[in-house]
């Protein structure tokens, strides 16, 4: 790393801009000719060999981010600090982010009595023209205590109620303090960890900084700040008053800078200096900028000779060939690695070749942003991550986890009376937090109680051991009894049966992988017809995913795919042909929905696309009578159908089919691990096609590690509208505008609601909201045959209004249908309410 610096600061454009700062009469000096990440190498170069300050602003918050990594990843020294923005996104957005504020304060404490002179600080526009309180209302709203001093418990107690610091139990985010005996808990706006404050009497015996999650002190302190919310202040000052005149700032484009700011300034932002405001404070500094200025005058040019880093696109037979260039034109080549595993990769990659013989190459594991030639000093530095064309991560040190705070927000938010598991005695009722004393000092513990009234405390050291009880069902959960070992035998049984299945599939895969399949016919004209009779033309991923299924098909190994793509892709139609493959071979489909609507709703899209060939289609699902169900199974068995659509009764063992050739899996996320492998186990060597939108980890997993091949959709069908999604509170003038509006374009709306016993309440507001709709409502525990006539009803357009639970999210598709209301939507999981806006659009 070191050698990394002083290539560039022994090159002459290094020392010309180290004259041109000391003695130059120009005061804005452009650095041309810097590549990649060239410019943090020269500004921790800079930073590191020159005692100033540096004021780093680049033109946004992710690329203001990735200088800041490798500024630190280059120097490691902890002077390197990140400004943001107190806002959470943009401008316009009101919305401030907590991390953000206490980011801002600890930066504008350290700078206020100029403690350090090398501080090196990188931001972006917004983070530069906010405003900040002046630095005599920040001495105001800072507390500084030290360990030895003597101001009572009774007195900081008082500052922090002046402070406006809110008293918890816990303290588990800033602005928060809490008071167990002698004990003080604080957690300042200018730290990202709490303090412990202990006494003695009126003398601070300790100070240390601890740790949320594990409440274990993890350093001590002489001396600490604790320092109130400063975004509650007046802001009447900008950055640039805590920023000594000496000091440099850095730009990575100073006209874009400009315009920010007179972007803000036309919006009348009052959290954000003017335009004006932003030049007249620019003046008083020397201005360094990696691009061209035109809003500056006496400007001054330095070149470099950098280029960027060639693009390999993961071609390795590329890499080899250029690094062997390079050696030939006098070019040492540097690969710079995130950690040591991906060297190791690499170096495999090089071995396993004959190409990398005479390879000559060095490596550092130091992680910088992007890749660079230096034409000076003649090295080559590649990033691992271009070369592989990985996500590059960025860290943010001493920023707020927001992570950190889970387990005491949720011991402050449980109620006496929930459910609560102990990983080592199983579930309890919370009895609240209780004072204990031991070995003469007070604890806090949490109160669990088991039956027959059996009590056990858990430390709060300990809180990682317990977790609130979660359930899909609302009955009440079973209580155990301490010390009688039921809940151990539970534990291990459980593991048994995990590894029994893991048994189970891993033999599974294995026969699977060795197993001959029936390798299907080429397409015929059939199948050509079939294709071009699509209404709508194959997007590029449709294409390729259709091809890629049928090439599977066609070999003797059985297909194991997976597909995914998002709701209204076009996964559907690959399954419609991959179906329609299989039954002119003679062999039958069975596919697998999660609802009983996905059933009926795939019947009637498999009918209307096969109503040309010569296919038997029939579904099975819990709508039909058992006379019905019966007439079924019989023509499954006796090859009468080829198609058949099924919910979970296709896993019951009255099943039999005369020759199944595939199954296909729909919403796969909706199905457990067992229930696939069981219709899978039917045979071994039927070809599997599974389909999801939101697909579950084990089977991504499978995909990226090769045990299912994987097929992406990503491509919308031409002229798709994106899904416009709002989030308000509940107002029955927002819903009453929705649905009018709706309707007015002769559209059909959904109204999701996913409670049965108040449903009918819901059908009253909606009524009264919109006497003129028709409106009807679905769900779960209404009679097979009304169910479906309400469903088929909506489709055909019958009813303007469908009010449903959840038994619409799963596949079905009214293109009519184009604006969906979601009630309580924080009830429901990301998958879930993926699937439910599907619906629409």
């Amino acid at each position: 790393m070191e050698k990394l610096i002083n290539n560039f600061v022994n090159q002459d454009g290094y020392k010309t801009l180290l004259s041109e700062i000391k003695y130059g009469k120009q005061n804005s000096i452009v650095l041309k000719g810097l590549a990649g990440s060239a410019k943090s190498v020269l500004a921790a170069g800079f930073f590191e060999k020159n005692a100033n300050m540096n004021i780093f602003v680049l033109s946004e918050k992710e690329t203001a981010a990735y200088f800041y990594n490798d500024l630190y990843n280059l120097t490691r020294n902890e002077n390197i600090l990140f400004f943001p923005s107190s806002f959470k996104r943009n401008v316009q957005d009101e919305t401030v982010e907590t991390a953000n504020v206490v980011q801002r304060t600890k930066c504008l404490n350290l700078l206020k009595d100029g403690k350090r002179k090398n501080i090196c600080l990188v931001t972006y526009p917004e983070g530069l023209t906010e405003k900040v309180v002046s630095p005599d209302a920040l001495d105001k709203n800072t507390l500084t205590v030290g360990k030895n001093d003597s101001p009572g418990l009774d007195f900081i107690v008082e500052m922090l109620v002046l402070y406006e610091f809110e008293r918890t139990d816990f303290v588990f985010e800033p602005g928060q303090y809490s008071v167990r005996g002698s004990i003080l808990d604080v957690f300042s706006y200018s730290a990202n960890k709490p303090y412990r404050i202990d006494f003695f009497g009126d003398e601070i015996e300790s100070i240390r900084v601890f740790d949320l999650d594990s409440q274990l002190s993890v350093e001590n302190r002489d001396e600490i700040e604790i320092v109130s919310n400063l975004e509650q202040g007046a802001k009447d000052c900008a950055l640039f008053d805590f920023i000594e005149n000496s000091a440099c700032l850095w730009f990575d484009d100073y006209d874009f800078c400009s315009e920010k700011a007179d972007e803000t300034d036309k919006l009348k932002h009052q959290s954000f200096i003017s335009k004006n405001a932003f030049d007249e404070k620019t003046e008083k500094f020397r201005i360094l900028s990696f691009s061209p200025i035109k809003m500056l005058n006496n400007t001054v040019e330095i070149e470099f000779k950098t280029s960027p880093q060639p693009n390999f696109n993961k071609n390795f037979d590329l890499l080899f060939k250029n690094i062997n260039e390079n050696r030939q034109n006098g070019y040492d080549t540097v690969i710079l690695f995130d950690n040591i595993v991906q060297n190791e990769r690499l170096q495999q990659i090089f071995e396993s070749t004959d190409k990398q013989k005479n390879l000559s190459f060095g490596s550092v594991n130091v992680s910088i942003h992007e890749g660079f030639i230096d034409h000076v000093s003649k090295i080559s530095y590649y990033t691992d991550h271009q070369i592989f064309q990985r996500y590059h991560r960025f860290k943010i040190h001493g920023m707020l986890d927001k992570g950190e705070f889970l387990n005491i927000q949720e011991l402050n938010k449980l109620q006496i009376g929930d459910y609560i598991v102990h990983i080592d005695h199983g579930t309890g009722i919370f009895g609240g937090l209780v004072k204990q004393e031991i070995n003469g000092k007070i604890h806090e513990a949490v109160k669990l109680v088991y039956r027959d009234n059996d009590v056990l405390f858990v430390n709060i050291h300990g809180l990682h051991r317990i977790s609130k009880f979660k359930s899909k069902d609302s009955e009440p959960p079973k209580i155990y009894k301490l010390g009688n070992g039921e809940w151990q035998r539970l534990k291990q049984n459980t593991k048994k049966k995990i590894k029994d299945i893991a048994h189970e599939l891993i033999l599974l895969y294995a026969e699977r992988k060795a197993a001959k399949g029936f390798a299907f016919s080429a397409d015929s004209y059939m199948q050509y017809e079939l294709e071009a009779s699509f209404v709508y033309e194959d997007t590029p991923d449709q294409l390729k995913a259709s091809k890629a299924v049928k090439e599977d098909m066609e070999s003797s190994s059985p297909m194991d795919r997976l597909i995914c793509g998002d709701v209204g892709f076009g996964k559907t139609e690959i399954a419609i042909r991959a179906a329609f493959k299989a039954a002119v071979d003679g062999k039958q489909t069975a596919i697998l929905v999660p609802t009983t609507i996905l059933a009926l709703q795939h019947h009637k899209t498999f009918n209307d696309r096969l109503q040309d060939f010569p296919v038997k289609i029939d579904f099975l699902n819990r709508l039909k009578t058992a006379k019905q169900q019966t007439e079924t199974l019989k023509n499954i068995e006796s090859g009468n159908i080829d198609i058949i659509i099924g919910t979970h009764k296709l896993l019951g063992k009255s099943i039999k089919f005369k020759d199944l050739g595939l199954l296909i899996v729909d919403e796969e996320q909706k199905f457990g691990v067992g229930a696939k492998e069981k219709l899978r186990q039917l045979k071994m060597n039927i070809d599997t096609l599974t389909m999801t939108a939101t697909p579950i980890p084990r089977t991504l997993q499978f995909s990226l590690m090769g045990a299912r091949d994987l097929s992406i959709i990503n491509t919308p069908p031409p002229n798709r509208h994106p899904v416009v999604t709002e989030s308000h509170t509940f107002n029955s003038e927002t819903i009453k505008d929705a649905i009018n509006y709706e309707l007015e374009r002769n559209g059909q709306v959904f109204f999701v609601h996913n409670r049965i016993d108040d449903i009918n309440r819901i059908a009253e507001m909606i009524a009264k909201l919109c006497p003129n709709a028709k409106l009807a409502t679905g769900h779960g525990r209404l009679e097979s045959k009304k169910l479906e006539e309400i469903m088929l009803g909506f489709i055909d357009g019958k009813y303007d209004i469908l009010l449903t639970t959840t038994i619409i999210e799963s596949g079905l598709d009214i293109p009519n249908a184009n604006t969906i209301i979601i009630d309580n939507a924080q009830n429901f999981g990301l998958s879930d309410l993926h699937q439910l806006r599907g619906r629409v659009g």
